[in-house]
């Protein structure tokens, strides 16, 4: 059972279904499912689960699990910073390069409700090393049978991630059975590393971005991509630019770096958009699979 709708004090300007529907399933996160029954989206995080819609009158709306699953809701203030509404998100915004750079501007323009969710780092972790070549709906697949074969119950169907600890005790074969693939070695690998060092993670929170880069650089099956898009949607680490082949295209196709390799791309973007680069990076993302 879910609490009434209500709408959620995040902005004076009207929302859209496209709005909502790139800020949960546009990337960075991969554990919103969208119900057609209820036009609404469902997700889970850091043990939460909540529900959140666009209202006809263009009000961002949630819902929570109510009853003896009271605990799995988020207050109103953790959920809108976990949507990225936030203080330090907002002057990141106003201090990107959009004023002069007319191709993030016209991003920003299209996007104007997109930030970076900020979701707990063995999620996003978890998440991307399952991303490896694989669609946003095969990430989801993999991630949901991850939760529902290892994870803790939420409520209405839906698990938790497994923890780390949990995922170390796995045998090989049962996280291939997932569908997650050969991305299971690597999975399994991190696992046991994390179980060997269990305060590596909340180490890295505290480091600086290129200390805490090459520190999961050292993880199984983690390479820049993985590591950037970890640092940014899980530690918040906004230097961090993640190129993949969308943020290629688009550093090519519209700023005309044509024959750069990947890490002249990835310090382009550092150095061109600044202390904000991954917010940036969101943005043209959103852009670029907006045009193709």
């Amino acid at each position: 059972m879910w609490t009434a709708w209500k709408p959620l004090p995040i902005s004076n300007q009207p929302w859209r279904f496209f709005d909502l529907k790139e800020l949960l399933q546009g990337g960075q996160s991969f554990r919103w499912i969208f119900e057609p029954a209820t036009k609404a989206f469902t997700g889970g995080w850091a043990g939460f689960l909540s529900r959140l819609r666009v209202s006809p009158e263009g009000s961002l709306e949630a819902s929570f699990p109510r009853g003896g699953k009271a605990h799995l809701a988020p207050t109103e203030r953790a959920l809108i910073q976990y949507l990225g509404y936030s203080e330090e998100q907002t002057e990141l915004l106003e201090n990107l390069p959009w004023r002069s750079d007319p191709i993030l501007r016209e991003a920003i323009e299209q996007f104007p409700r997109l930030r970076i969710l900020q979701q707990p780092p063995e999620e996003a972790l978890l998440s991307f090393l399952c991303s490896a070549t694989k669609q946003i709906p095969q990430i989801q697949q993999g991630l949901w049978q991850l939760a529902q074969r290892f994870g803790q119950p939420l409520a209405d169907g839906w698990n938790q991630l497994p923890r780390w600890e949990v995922l170390a005790g796995i045998p090989l074969p049962d996280l291939r059975d997932t569908g997650i693939g050969f991305r299971a070695r690597h999975i399994a690998g991190t696992a046991d590393f994390l179980k060997e060092n269990p305060a590596y993670l909340s180490a890295i929170a505290s480091l600086p971005y290129p200390e805490a880069r090459t520190a999961l650089l050292k993880l199984p099956g983690v390479g820049t991509k993985v590591a950037d898009c970890t640092l940014l949607f899980g530690f918040q680490k906004w230097e961090a630019f993640p190129v993949d082949t969308w943020i290629a295209k688009t550093l090519q196709r519209l700023y005309g770096l044509h024959d750069w390799k990947l890490g002249q791309l990835e310090t382009f973007g550092r150095v061109h958009f600044g202390s904000g680069a991954g917010l940036a990076q969101q943005f043209l993302f959103a852009r670029m699979r907006q045009l193709s």
